[in-house]
């Protein structure tokens, strides 16, 4: 995975899910489901902020508004109906480190609970970057994804939550907020072989 943070990605893809973000009633916290902290005062200290929440009633909305006939968005809209809740948070400061990294670690440490694996550790001395993909595995399957990526002057924490194919979650890429994600599984076809020269 890249270790430079797709905020950018983030911010773009996350702009055509945010009206939909409106009140909705609320349910039971789902296994795998992230407490993510208000960020109330770093919305308002922030250059950009970005916040994604679709909770089960608000993703099967926003799953209908894929088209069925678009081969990408069809495929991205079988693939969300196995999901229960997309949650983006992104924040863009104009200075360095000025938001508390307390805020992050708090969200970090609920991926040391039983189940969560991290599957991909990211880190850029040179860039200051760090990037973190962690999973939650249940009866063998993966039930929730997390990613928390910080550099300076910003941070992003993705939750994707419900029955997750690692597989296929780049259907997903730049919708509702999800970046590219850039995760290897092992399926990538080879590369062409170079024609002689």
């Amino acid at each position: 995975m890249s270790t430079r943070p797709t905020f950018h990605r983030i911010r773009q893809a996350a702009a055509c899910a945010l009206w939909l973000c409106v009140a909705a009633p609320v349910f039971a916290q789902a296994p795998g489901q992230l407490k993510l902290p208000s960020f109330a005062a770093l919305a308002d200290r922030a250059s950009e902020s970005v916040t994604v929440t679709l909770d089960p009633q608000l993703l099967g909305l926003a799953c209908r508004f894929l088209s069925a006939e678009d081969p990408e968005q069809a495929t991205a809209r079988e693939l969300c109906t196995s999901l229960t809740g997309i949650y983006v948070r992104t924040f863009t400061f104009d200075t360095d480190y000025a938001y508390p990294k307390a805020d992050i670690d708090a969200v970090r440490r609920q991926l040391s609970s039983p189940g969560w694996s991290r599957i991909v550790e990211a880190r850029s001395r040179k860039d200051q970057t760090d990037v973190d993909v962690y999973v939650l595995i249940d009866g063998g399957r993966a039930k929730s994804l997390a990613i928390i990526a910080s550099e300076p002057r910003e941070f992003a924490i993705v939750n994707i939550v419900g029955n997750i194919d690692l597989e296929r979650l780049h259907d997903l890429e730049g919708k509702f907020g999800v970046p590219k994600l850039e995760l290897e599984t092992g399926t990538k076809p080879p590369a062409p072989a170079k024609p002689p020269k």
